[in-house]
Formats: structure tokens, sequence, C-alpha cells
């Protein structure tokens, strides 16, 4: 190593090809006090501010920026405690594998998908033309119930009749067609609805963050009726290409059942953790769900079953109690009518 190098680091400034990111790549000799003693290389990063008047990039999808410094050659590196530890962690960031945009009316949308630890999985961001941005998650598996429940909007969009240019600001505006998805802890809420702007497919999304907690705030994109095929279809491409390629386990069809105002859906699902069934009660104004592990049915059926003969029980003892007060009043009626 040259004399000169060992008095002085050696600094390299690589300028990142999108979103304005530059990574320093120090050199520290041995000895050196930011070195701690031992010769290395020291990495970090940060973002130049941007030129004044610019406006929102067309990439911007509303993700993570910290993803954007992950690549080849770059985990390679070993960043140092000392001055560069608030960007330690970035080897560990989420890995962008692939983005699309789609342009409907005066709304973006991205849709990115991402990866990490603990999988793939897709973020769609919606940006307005005000700048504003809302923004869901999904996993892929997630992902691909979406895209079906999408095929079923356009199918029942495409059967309604023209648009009621007549509707008042303040009328209450009942949904054309809603569904619904659980899966884990998170729930999406799919309306189509319409409002004097037209019809649009409202997508609202809620995390449960664990007992006691309640849910956080929803976040929720609105997307316009005339742009769900286009969506679509840029949706099933980012599927197709990096979508979940385990083959899909063979499980059996759910089913439903009706009682008074309410009505029961049996899901049969799996995930990373094995087959279950989401049981959902479903009323006009209220809608709840539990999941249940396919290595507790036989005790959850046995449970029911156990209630099941005990009601039964009881309830035919209810009877013959009542049967033997009615005999006993007429008997009393009938002696009543010898006296006289």
């Amino acid at each position: 190593m040259p004399p000169a190098v060992a008095l002085r680091s050696l600094v390299a400034l690589l300028q990142c090809s999108r979103g304005g990111w530059v990574m320093h790549f120090v050199y520290r000799p041995s000895g050196s006090r930011e070195s701690g003693g031992v010769a290395g290389w020291q990495w970090g990063c940060s973002r130049q501010r941007e030129k004044a008047g610019s406006i929102m990039a067309d990439r911007d999808s509303g993700s993570e920026q910290g993803g954007a410094a992950t690549g080849p050659g770059v985990g390679s590196l070993h960043p140092a405690t000392g001055g560069a530890g608030s960007v330690s962690g970035l080897q560990h960031e989420t890995q962008e594998l692939a983005s699309k945009r789609v342009d409907i009316q005066n709304k973006r949308f991205y849709l990115d998908v991402k990866q990490n630890a603990k999988g793939r999985f897709l973020k769609i961001a919606e940006v307005g033309a005000g700048g504003n941005k809302s923004r869901l998650t999904l996993s892929m598996s997630v992902a691909v119930e979406f895209r079906d429940y999408l095929g079923d909007f356009i199918e029942h969009y495409a059967q309604l009749g023209p648009s009621n240019p007549d509707i008042a600001q303040d009328e209450p505006r009942r949904a054309l067609k809603s569904e619904f998805l659980v899966r884990e802890n998170r729930k999406y809420y799919m309306d189509l609805k319409e409002n004097q702007r037209g019809r649009f497919l409202r997508i609202r999304q809620t995390v449960n963050r664990g007992p006691g907690l309640g849910s956080t705030q929803g976040q929720t994109i609105a997307l316009p009726a005339q742009g769900l095929i286009e969506f679509r279809d840029a949706l099933a491409k980012l599927i197709d290409d990096y979508g979940v390629e385990d083959e899909p386990a063979e499980l059996p069809e759910g089913t439903s059942l009706t009682v008074d105002n309410k009505r029961f859906f049996f899901d049969v699902g799996s995930n990373k953790y094995g087959v279950f069934m989401r049981v959902s009660e479903v009323k006009p104004t209220y809608r709840n769900s539990i999941t249940v592990p396919y290595k507790v049915w036989s005790k959850f059926g046995n449970t029911f079953c156990k209630y099941a003969d005990e009601m039964k029980k009881i309830q035919e003892k209810q009877r013959e109690k009542r049967a033997c007060e009615l005999q006993q009043q007429q008997e009393e009626h009938a002696d009543d009518g010898d006296d006289d």
C-alpha cells in the first residue's frame, strides 16, 4: 500500500442512479483514531438535497428508500461500527425486485415487489394529484387472492348500467359490491362505490397490533373503475414473474351457511405455519373471524358435538318437565270438575 494512503484516508464517492443517494467508501489506515487501530473500509450513505422547484420523481412509490442502497457488491463490504453505525443495517434492508406504474385519471399507482428476510411481498402506493400518498402491503399469497377479487369486481362493473349523475353530495352511498380478506393480522376491505366523480374501488387495510392493542388506523386507496383492468393486468404480470413458486396445497373448497340475519363462511387456507380454517361471521354492519389450525379441528368438532349433545339432553328434560306440569294441571282441573 502506498505510503500516502497510510497517512490519509482514501475516500470514494459512488453516485447511485436513482433517488439522489450518495454512498461514501472510506479507507481507514491502521493506527488511525477513526479505525480503532485496525485497517479497513467503512461505508455509509446520505441523500443529496433535491433541487429547488423539483417535482415528485416518477419513480417514487412511497416505499422505504433504504432499499436503494442494496445491490451486488454492496453487501460484501463490512460496515464499521464507528461513523457509519446509522447505516450498518442496510445489508438487512428490504430489496426491491420489480416495479410497475399505472396511471389512471389524475392518479399514479406504483406496484413494487420487494423481499426481506421474511419473504416476498407487494407494496401498492397511490399518489394523488397533490402528491398525497396512501400505501397497502400484501404478501404474495394475498396478492394472488386480491388479483382474483379484482376479476370479480371487473365483471360486476361491466354489468352495471350507466352512472347516476344526479347523486347528491350528502346522499348515503351504498356499496355496489363488497368483499373482504382476512389474513394473519391484516384485514382488507374492498368496496365498489359511486360518487359524483364516478365509480371507484375503495380498498382499505387495517393491521391488528395484538391482544388489547386494537387495530391501527387503516390505509385506503381508491382505484377509478375505468382503470381496474389495466391495474389487474399489471398486478398479474408481477405475480407471474415473482409470485410464490411453491405448488399450492390441495385444499377443500369453502362453504357458508345463513342463520337469521347472519352468514358464516368456512374457508380453508394455508400459509408457512400450515393448514387452517377461517370461520367468518358477517352481518350487514359487523364482520369478525377466527382462525383455527388444522391440528385442533377434531378437538373443535368434538367440543361442538359434546355441547350439542348436552343441549339436546337439557332441552329434552325441559320438554319432559313441561309435559309433566301440563299433565298435572289437567289432572287438577279434572278433580275440580268432579267436585262440582
